[in-house]
């Protein structure tokens, strides 16, 4: 008989175990920035934003994700006074109205990271995978909460822009063993890591298709997975009729699909990424992709 395509790992947040794999989690992006690519500026007022959280989680969002700095392509970095300016009245509110749900906050900074696990953040989301500031390692260690070591090449700032690994499952590999032993040497525990292997950051389209038709290979680190590619370039590429190696014309505007088509793109996306062994999608419109998760959810159920 066949292994099974994702492993069951459980997972303690906010002090609740939680075993990954029995079902696919979602998490619910909240971007409080004015340039992210997606919906930059929609969510800057507090209220607003909380109200937004309280959407998320009730179309189907098992976790908020709240982020105060963009790290779309070429995103200028902001300072931690900003980002906690942004971040910290959300999370409080969302706290507040959603005693149950984990919230994750997507940060660089410690300084950030800290306040906001003191406001009511239960897990740390780091894209950098400890690169930019490993002391976010020693918080995850002393607040003992789940820590998610992403995989990027280079900087938000240029990432799309340096020269590209030749081979991207060797860049990948060793980029989050590396995070995964630098968190290891802080102290963190084994069973409170989960890896991202970053779709989009400093990869050209065809590699993350790469990533994503050989996402088990991921499961050789034994830590559950989650997958980002929610409404990023080379999701809309594709589905705007694009090919896997095809570059935008320079100067020329790539027409964006109707959100009805990008929609698609993505519920095919978090298909893929499922069926490959993801225990996490990150996405805009949890209802718009649930359909698909649970079909792709009871594939994976009916394996013997």
């Amino acid at each position: 008989m066949p292994k099974k395509s994702r492993p069951q790992i459980e997972v303690t947040i906010a002090g609740r175990k939680v075993v990954m794999g029995a079902r696919t989690l979602v998490m619910g992006v909240l971007n409080i920035t004015p340039d992210s690519f997606s919906d930059g500026g929609l969510y800057s007022d507090p209220a607003r934003a909380v109200d937004h959280g309280i959407e998320l989680n009730r179309w189907g969002a098992d976790w908020i994700d709240v982020g105060g700095e963009s790290t779309r392509p070429g995103a200028q970095p902001v300072s931690a006074e900003e980002e906690l300016r942004r971040v910290l009245p959300v999370i409080r509110g969302l706290r507040r109205k959603l005693r149950n749900v984990p919230i994750s906050i997507d940060t660089t900074k410690a300084e950030v990271a800290e306040k906001a696990l003191e406001a009511g953040a239960d897990i740390l989301n780091d894209i950098s995978g400890l690169r930019f500031d490993p002391r976010i390692a020693e918080l995850a260690r002393r607040h003992r909460v789940p820590l998610i070591l992403m995989h990027t090449r280079g900087r938000p700032a240029t990432m799309q822009q340096q020269p590209f690994a030749r081979d991207i499952w060797r860049s990948l590999l060793d980029g989050l063993n590396r995070s995964i032993e630098r968190a290891l040497a802080r102290g963190v525990r084994r069973s409170q890591l989960i890896l991202d292997p970053g779709l989009g950051f400093g990869k050209p389209r065809r590699q993350n298709y790469e990533i994503l038709a050989g996402l088990a290979n991921l499961q050789r680190f034994h830590l559950p997975i989650l997958i980002g590619a929610s409404r990023k370039s080379f999701v809309r590429a594709i589905v705007a009729g694009e090919g896997l190696d095809a570059s935008p014309v320079s100067g020329r505007v790539r027409p964006k699909p109707d959100s009805a088509l990008l929609s698609t793109g993505d519920a095919a996306m978090v298909t893929a990424a499922i069926l490959g062994g993801a225990h996490i999608v990150r996405v805009h419109d949890p209802a718009a992709i649930l359909p698909a998760l649970r079909i792709a959810d009871a594939v994976l159920g009916a394996q013997r």
